[in-house]
Order: C-alpha cells, then sequence, then structure tokens
C-alpha cells in the first residue's frame, strides 16, 4: 500500500476515523472527571556511609546497589507494614475492624490485611546515583497520605536499628558466657604456674638458671685446672719412687738439704784430707766418717721428707680433683633439673599468655557488641517528612487527555484500515492498475468539476492522464 491510497482510504473513512477518536477522547475525559482524586505525599531517607563511631569501620556495602536493594525490600516488608499498624493503633480501630470484617471475613490477621492494603499504595523508588531512598503513599486523603507516609519512615528506621542491634544484643550475650569461660581458663592457668612455681621453689627460674650456669662453668674450670695440677704432682710422686729424687726441683731448692750437702761435701773433703795424712785407723779419721754417716743419713731423710711432702700433695691434689667432680657432676644435673623446670615453667607460662590474650580478645569483642547492642542511632537518617500535598497526583485530566488523543488517533486509523480491508474499492489509479492489471489512459472528470470549479474543456483536456500501454493492442 502505498502513501497516496493511505491517504485515499483515511479520506474516505475520515468520519469513521473520528468517531473513533472522538468516543476515545470523550470516555477518556469522562473516565478522568468520574475517578475520585488521589494525593500522593513522599518522604525520604538517606543511608550514610561514614565511619561508625563504636566499631569505626565503614558499614560493608553502603555503596552498592545490591544494598540499596536490599533497603527498598526491607521497606517493602511485612515487618516494617505491620509496625505501622501498631504505631498507628489502627487495629484497635472499630471501624476498620469493622471493614476488615465485611472485606476478609475474619480470616486471618487485620494486621496482616491492613499491611497489604497499605503495601498496595505504598511506592519506594531509590535513587539512582546516590544513596537516597523516597517513600510515597497515595490516598484520596492528601492528610492520610502524608501520614502512611511519615509513618513508613519512621517505621523503616526503628525496623533498620533493630535489625542492627538484635544481633548484637545476642553476640553480646554469647561473648559475655565466653568472657566468664576464657576468665576461668585463664585463672586455672595462673594457679597451675603459681602451684609449680611454689613446688619447685622457683622465684625467677631464668635468674636463678644463669647463677646455676656460672656456677657451674666455675666448677667447670676448676676441675680442669685440678687436673692439671693432679697430673704434674702425679708425675712428680713418680720421679720421686724411681730414684731420681735427688733431681727434684723442691729438693733442689730446699735450703736444708742444700745446707746437709755442703756440710756432707767440706766432711768427705776433710776425710780425704785426714785420711791421707793420719791413714784410716786414725780416731778422727773414724770421727769424720761418722760425722759423714750422719750427714748422709740426715740428707735421706731430709730428702724422704720432701718427697714424702710432693706424695702428700699429689693425694690431695688427687682429693680435691674427685671433690671438685662430684661437685661438678652435681650441678650439671642441678642444671639439667634446672632447664627442665624452666621448660615446664615455659608451657605452663604460654598456656597463662595464650588464656590472656584469648581473654582480652573475647573481652575487647564483648565490649564492641555490648556498645553496639545499646546504640540508639544506625547509618539511616530522615532527609525530608512528607506533608499533605496540595494538588492531586491522579487523575492527570490532560495528560489523559493528550494520550487520549494519541490513542484515538491510532485506533481510527486502524478502524479505517480495518473496514477498507472488509470492503475494498477503487479509489486512485493504483486501485484501478492492481485490480484490472491494465493501463490506465486517461482520467474522464467528475460531472460537477466544471461547474462548481469554473474548469473550461482545455483545463479539462490538461488533466488528462495519458499512461503507457502494459502490453501492445491493449486499452481502456
Amino acid at each position: 500500500m502505498s502513501f497516496g491510497q493511505f491517504l485515499s482510504i483515511l479520506k474516505a473513512r475520515r468520519w469513521v476515523a473520528l468517531a473513533v477518536l472522538l468516543a476515545t477522547v470523550l470516555t477518556t475525559l469522562g473516565v478522568s472527571l468520574l475517578l475520585p482524586k488521589q494525593y500522593t505525599a513522599t518522604a525520604s531517607v538517606v543511608i550514610d556511609s561514614k565511619p561508625d563511631p563504636v566499631s569505626a569501620l565503614l558499614y560493608s556495602g553502603a555503596a552498592s546497589p545490591g544494598y540499596m536493594a536490599t533497603q527498598v525490600d526491607v521497606l517493602q516488608s511485612d515487618r516494617v507494614a505491620r509496625r505501622v499498624v501498631r504505631d498507628l493503633k489502627l487495629n484497635e480501630n472499630e471501624q476498620v475492624r469493622q471493614q476488615w470484617l465485611a472485606e476478609a471475613d475474619g480470616k486471618g490477621s487485620i494486621e496482616t490485611w491492613l499491611s497489604k492494603v497499605f503495601q498496595r499504595q505504598m511506592d519506594v523508588q531509590p535513587s539512582r546515583e546516590s544513596s537516597v531512598i523516597n517513600v510515597s503513599y497515595k490516598s484520596p486523603d492528601p492528610q492520610f497520605a502524608a501520614a502512611l507516609a511519615n509513618a513508613f519512615v519512621q517505621a523503616y528506621l526503628q525496623t533498620s536499628l533493630e535489625l542492627r542491634v538484635d544481633p548484637a544484643r545476642q553476640y553480646s550475650t554469647f561473648f559475655d558466657t565466653r568472657a566468664k569461660e576464657a576468665r576461668e581458663a585463664l585463672e586455672n592457668a595462673q594457679r597451675k604456674l603459681s602451684a609449680y612455681q611454689k613446688e619447685k621453689g622457683i622465684i625467677a627460674s631464668d635468674e636463678r638458671l644463669d647463677v646455676e650456669t656460672a656456677r657451674l662453668a666455675e666448677l667447670s674450670s676448676q676441675s680442669v685446672l685440678l687436673q692439671s695440677l693432679t697430673s704434674e704432682s702425679s708425675s712428680r710422686q713418680s720421679q720421686s719412687r724411681g730414684g731420681q729424687a735427688e733431681r727434684m726441683q723442691e729438693v733442689l731448692n730446699n735450703p736444708v738439704i742444700g745446707g746437709l750437702k755442703v756440710d756432707l761435701s767440706r766432711a768427705e773433703g776433710r776425710l780425704q784430707e785426714l785420711s791421707l795424712r793420719l791413714g784410716e785407723s786414725n780416731p778422727q779419721v773414724q770421727e769424720v766418717k761418722a760425722t759423714i754417716e750422719s750427714l748422709r743419713s740426715k740428707l735421706a731423710a731430709e730428702v724422704q721428707s720432701v718427697t714424702g711432702g710432693v706424695g702428700v700433695s699429689n693425694t690431695i691434689n688427687r682429693q680435691r680433683e674427685a671433690d671438685v667432680r662430684a661437685a661438678l657432676e652435681a650441678q650439671r644435673a642441678k642444671v639439667l633439673e634446672l632447664k627442665a623446670v624452666r621448660d615446664e615453667v615455659a608451657v605452663l607460662m604460654r598456656d597463662v599468655e595464650s588464656a590472656q590474650r584469648t581473654f582480652e580478645s573475647i573481652t575487647q569483642r564483648f565490649t564492641q557488641t555490648s556498645l553496639e547492642s545499646q546504640t540508639t542511632q544506625s547509618n539511616i537518617n530522615l532527609l525530608t517528612i512528607a506533608t499533605p500535598p496540595l494538588e492531586p497526583s491522579s487523575p492527570r485530566v490532560l495528560l489523559n487527555s493528550l494520550l487520549a488523543i494519541f490513542t484515538g488517533t491510532l485506533l481510527g486509523v486502524a478502524a479505517a484500515l480495518l473496514l477498507e480491508i472488509r470492503d475494498r474499492r477503487v479509489r486512485t489509479l493504483e486501485d484501478v492498475v492492481g485490480a484490472l492489471g491494465l493501463p490506465v489512459i486517461g482520467i474522464m472528470p467528475k460531472p460537477n468539476v466544471g461547474k462548481r470549479g469554473g474548469v473550461n474543456k482545455a483545463s479539462l483536456a490538461q488533466q488528462r492522464v495519458v499512461g503507457r500501454l502494459a502490453s501492445p493492442g491493449k486499452g481502456v
């Protein structure tokens, strides 16, 4: 269908299209005027993402679209609607109760019925680029609409606070119980540590261990020194017993032995002199010989005394070495015992420290949750309060009229096309060519064209349209 055919159809069916348009506009106007006026009141809240003064943390997901969608769902929930009913005490209104009995036959709860009624008239719209949520309520009474919008906002604020405070209270109770258990565990660990320290007589295990370790090192040094002395004294004793006593340093350095050796040397010299001069049988020679024997006996006795002192010194050194070795072994055992005690004390101290950290962590969480359970403000604040609207939000007569004109025009055109399809007629040259399949040679003017328009024969001749033959030998 060409645009010319479309215009010819509209021209021919113009009265039908106009009738449909007029009917649509009049119907829309009548309905708009008969419908009761509805007033829409709007209140808004803002969701704040600033740090929480209690936990000093950002609210989780406060700026995410999911969080805003969650808040919208909370606003539209039955819990908020029922709180509105309870806050306004509409469930106690006798007129409302009679209406509920009439419409719901007394089935269910009046709070549930009222919440459903309120939810149908409420609209929640979150802002796309901000954290503001608008709550609108529609009612024939502007005062009631504003009251319900504000009531929903207040109920939403209280519900949001409860959703935050109630879990915090549960957590607070939980952490309170855990804190008591952690305190008992800490006290038990401290009692075990104190009892063990008292049993072992430990005041400062590390200091005592340091002292005993130093003493062990000192005994070890003494043992090494005494081993050297014992070895040396044993060597000297062996030297004294092997016939080399006179070569010992103690013997050589002894002044008495030195004096006796000098006297002996003098006596031997005198004996030699007297023997050569007086002979062996001379009493003086015999006297000198007796003196020499006496000096030799004294020298031997003195050497024996000195070498005996070396043996005694060796015995003393051996005894001291044995005593120091025994003290060293005892000290080593004592140090090992102290190390074992220190390890046991360290285990008990770690238990105490672990219990202390656990108790402090639980106490901190308990303090935080206790503060959160006592908070009276959430991150949602009232932005604007709904006021009774001055103008109704519906019906919108002008907008409805414009929509009715647009819709009526579409319906009128559709009705004209539908009638044309059911009763197809020839209205243009294209219709003739399409219906007969033959070309058009000319168009005859209407009988009254010359009279009404004053058109002469020459102009009528000019209006003829000569078409090209569709095929040779054919024409109309």
